[in-house]
């Protein structure tokens, strides 16, 4: 039915890891339909990921968190005349499932596809669509991902395919010059997330750090954790504050480790978009969030998770045993 598409929209506007988990599709969508051009509708500090990859043809970028923010009422106007000119696509794909990209969606053209009341998080948002996706809300974010985007353009994206996927940043893969400073296995250990409750202690990081005896290289993204990295590095021999870091610079770093460990937060999911081996540590979410391969793990604390009504105040990832992640790191060091 679709086979003649030429030109596809996805709208994916943040945030970071949701992003990284959305852009698998590209292969596949190109895969598919190697002529069709692809465009991408996201926030604007995430455009630098997208910008220059070989199967999106445009980036377009709106900032609504900062619309918001400053109660821009002309910017506001200026953003929905912004969407109704961006050209006719054969079909608008909300990979987000939210009010405000469901409506982004629907004011850059009427051939909306986007997930069902029943199996998006904001039920409202299946209003603006004209064809819907039906997927449970507890699936795999990146199945739900890859179905929407399958399901609309009508062809199949299996488990197999995921598995077997290329790095979904190729691009980006040289542009931070690493450096190995010696024999040992270079470790980027992500100590940042948007919730305290995602954070796992500075204290058991440093522990970490201690019991593997490799080039543990912290990556910060803010002044505070700067000061986090930065009380682990003074306190082992073997951690390092990794610089600061833009978010193509990041990318590449990440491309370049032997490990990943980290919260469940965008940058620990960078290694699974590179085939990079990781460790991604959950308390107040699920292993849900990422893709589990045999090179990409999750470990979960032992509290109980309403996906629907995520507990902020869920500080078990503090109960995840330093000995548990240790013992997998060694296994992927191997």
């Amino acid at each position: 039915m679709k086979k003649n598409i030429t030109k596809i929209a996805i709208v994916r506007l943040s945030a970071l890891g949701d992003i990284i988990n959305t852009a698998v599709v590209l292969q596949f969508i190109h895969h598919e339909f190697p002529h069709a051009k692809i465009e991408w509708i996201t926030e604007e500090v995430f455009a630098p990921l997208l910008m220059n990859h070989p199967f999106i043809e445009k980036v377009h970028t709106i900032n609504l968190k900062q619309l918001k923010k400053d109660k821009n009422i002309s910017g506001i106007f200026k953003t929905i005349s912004y969407l109704k000119n961006l050209g006719n696509f054969d079909i608008i794909i909300d990979i987000q499932g939210l009010l405000k990209s469901a409506i982004v969606a629907r004011l850059v053209g009427k051939n909306t596809h986007g997930f069902d009341k029943n199996s998006s998080r904001e039920p409202l948002s299946s209003l603006f669509y004209k064809t819907t996706s039906k997927i449970a809300y507890s699936e795999n974010v990146v199945r739900r991902n890859c179905f929407v985007v399958s399901d609309g353009l009508d062809f199949k994206i299996t488990d197999k395919m995921i598995l077997d996927k290329k790095p979904i940043f190729e691009h980006l893969k040289n542009r931070y010059v690493f450096t190995k400073t010696n024999d040992k296995k270079d470790i980027a250990i992500v100590i940042g997330a948007s919730w305290e409750s995602k954070k796992y202690p500075k204290e058991s990081v440093l522990k970490l750090c201690n019991k593997l005896q490799q080039n543990s290289l912290i990556l910060w993204g803010n002044e505070i954790e700067k000061e986090y990295g930065m009380w682990i590095c003074e306190r082992s021999a073997f951690a390092t504050l990794a610089p600061k870091l833009s978010l193509v610079e990041l990318i590449s770093f990440i491309s370049n480790m032997d490990l990943v460990i980290g919260n469940d937060t965008g940058p620990t999911h960078m290694a699974w978009a590179q085939n990079i081996p990781s460790i991604t540590l959950f308390g107040p979410t699920t292993t849900r969030m990422i893709y589990e391969t045999p090179i990409n793990i999750g470990i979960k604390s032992s509290s109980k998770v309403d996906i629907n009504k995520i507990d902020k105040n869920d500080f078990s990832i503090e109960d995840i045993q330093v000995e548990d992640i240790l013992h997998n790191a060694k296994e992927f060091l191997k």
